[in-house]
């Protein structure tokens, strides 16, 4: 690992604290990292000191007790001692170390600024000296090592291939290189939208799930855990029925370990998971002896569960499990959020890497994204994951609805099944795109988003649009209701309990891809429907509504009607009494 920096970027950024901080952190370090820093002297167009408040912009180094070299800049060959040196170093004792290049910026910002109107005292320095190259080779020529004859020639022939290049730039196409070594197994996916048998045999499933919970012989498991975990999945699979959340992850998660795929789960607190649904680790409660049972189903002939309970970070983190995620196509990376808003440390991520990596650099990437989302009534902060954002952010235009061939996948599935085709798909399919799953809190424990085993067997797979299952004569529909997440149960409860009829509510699980063609055929399910809507509990300039309504009335030929909140700029009202208000003016105006 070689990064390399600027001085005013390693010592004004934040990620670079954090990426320090995972240097010698459990499932995140690397043996080391060289840092190399171009030491500019200047903080854009500030002077140094503007840009920090150490003394050395390497100041930072200290916070893991690694060492920094200073070299100066116009010395090339005391550069490469002084890098040989910090590699050594790396490769000896496996911990980071800076190398300090202590030289200028000789043109200010960049070659049309002029840095003698902000810096006049340290620019007339810099012009009174040399070139870095020019001095270097003065001094080569005065000691017989070569000739000016040598050097003009080394010049002319490097300025000519810089020419040249430039001369292509209009013609030149980037070879398609990235389908190559690790992931040369792996294609393009086509311009359609695919579905993928992601099911499998109840007995496997229940092989999986009853191993998800075994433990060795003496191991301490909580109390709560042996009663509520343990024995509940158990009864559970026997039943086939009251699959939940947990264990339908459980179940895919083990299933492709089973079939040799690596996992990593990274994230604060995912062993546990932030809402106490996922248990994946287990710990014995008198040695304190961690246990990660779906890494003992099959000795020798399965893949590894890796549990990486992260440090309080998000971008650093997120960055690392994107890069593990380009590494190789066999390894499921998932990053889970606390909160679905935890990644708002990280956008940054999100914007130069996630969303265009495989546009700008031809990087597949699997990556998962978990992002628990819900308006309970708890206040703004942890409310909502933005999923207005990943969707803007997405490159799916009408033109290429129903086609896989989007920059990521944004989804909100609603039942334990779908969650679970979900993940299995990611790994199936001869291709990678990162998924954003809008994730429950909610759904973890709600009986209605339960699943059974039939539901997971084999010839069943992630449905982008699911029907309403309450209708049994759609030509006696009137109303048709569209909803994406945990709303659609707030919408069902208020039907049955108010003893509605004719009225559907259709789910969109997947937003991104646009499921143009199966929302038409739902559509014409329902000849007399006068009235269509959108209801969501986001608020109006937030959710999936200024996505989802172009595209039914240009893809699907429905001008939907909006039920839902107003505007506001933050996420949610933070008066309880309020939110109740709000869910009620929803269910009114969704059934008028």
């Amino acid at each position: 690992s070689f990064p390399t920096r600027r001085s005013s970027d390693l010592a004004g950024q934040g990620v670079n604290q954090e990426t320090l901080q995972l240097a010698k952190v459990p499932h995140y370090t690397v043996g080391g990292s060289l840092h190399l820093v171009v030491n500019n002297q200047v903080a854009f167009t500030a002077p140094g000191d503007r840009g920090r408040s150490s003394t050395h912009c390497t100041g930072l180094a200290r916070q893991i007790e690694a060492p920094v070299i200073h070299v100066n800049g116009d010395q090339p060959e005391e550069v490469v001692r002084a890098t040989r040196l910090a590699m050594e170093y790396r490769h000896r004792y496996r911990k980071d170390v800076f190398v300090d290049l202590v030289c200028f910026r000789r043109w200010g910002h960049n070659e049309l600024d002029d840095p003698t109107m902000t810096n006049p005292a340290l620019y007339s320095a810099i012009q009174a000296r040399g070139s870095v190259p020019d001095l270097y080779s003065d001094s080569l020529i005065s000691e017989g090592v070569m000739t000016g004859e040598e050097r003009s020639a080394l010049v002319a022939a490097q300025m000519e291939l810089l020419s040249d290049h430039f001369r292509q730039i209009d013609s030149y196409r980037p070879e398609q290189t990235n389908l190559r070594a690790q992931w040369s197994g792996m294609r393009e996916p086509a311009r359609l939208l695919t579905e993928w048998d992601t099911g499998l045999e109840p007995q496997t499933l229940r092989f999986v799930g009853a191993r998800s919970v075994a433990t060795p012989e003496g191991f301490n498991v909580h109390q709560h855990l042996a009663k509520a975990h343990v024995e509940a999945r158990l009864k559970k699979l026997e039943a086939g029925t009251g699959l939940d959340w947990g264990t339908c992850e459980a179940l895919a998660l083990g299933s492709l370990l089973h079939q040799g795929n690596n996992v990593r789960i990274s994230g604060q607190d995912v062993g546990r998971a932030t809402f106490a649904h996922r248990h994946a680790m287990l710990v014995d409660q008198k040695t304190n002896e961690i246990y990660i049972p779906l890494n003992d189903m099959v000795e020798g002939q399965q893949g590894k569960l890796e549990i990486a309970n992260s440090i309080l970070s998000e971008e650093a983190v997120l960055g690392f499990e994107y890069g593990m995620s380009v590494e190789s196509p066999d390894n499921l990376i998932i990053w889970e959020a606390q909160f679905g808003d935890f990644f708002n440390g990280a956008q940054i991520m999100l914007d130069t890497y996630v969303a265009n990596g495989e546009s700008k650099w031809g990087l597949q990437s699997g990556l998962v994204m978990l992002l628990p989302h819900g308006m309970d009534g708890a206040g703004p902060e942890h409310s909502s994951c933005r999923m207005e954002r990943f969707l803007q952010m997405s490159d799916s235009g009408e033109a290429e609805a129903d086609s896989d061939r989007v920059n990521w996948e944004v989804v909100q599935p609603t039942s334990g099944a779908q969650y679970f085709h979900l993940l299995r798909r990611q790994m199936v399919r001869p291709w990678r795109k990162p998924l954003v799953v809008v994730a429950p809190k909610t759904l973890l424990r709600l009986p209605a988003a339960a699943s059974t085993l039939a539901s997971l067997a084999p010839g069943s797979t992630f449905q982008t649009v699911l029907p309403d299952p309450t209708v049994t004569d759609p030509s006696s529909v009137e109303k048709v209701v569209f909803v994406s997440g945990r709303h659609y149960y707030t919408l069902a409860k208020h039907i049955e309990e108010q003893k509605l009829a004719k009225v559907a509510v259709v789910r969109i699980e997947s937003l991104c891809p646009f499921p143009a063609e199966r929302l038409q055929e739902e559509v014409a399910r329902f000849p007399k429907a006068k009235s269509w809507v959108w209801s969501q509990e986001e608020h109006r300039n937030q959710g999936a509504w200024t996505f989802v309504r172009p595209r039914m009335h240009n893809l699907v030929g429905v001008d939907l009607q909006y039920c839902g909140r107003g505007e506001l700029c933050q996420p949610a009202v933070g008066v309880g009494q309020v939110h109740r208000q709000e869910v009620e003016h929803i269910l009114q105006k969704t059934f008028a």
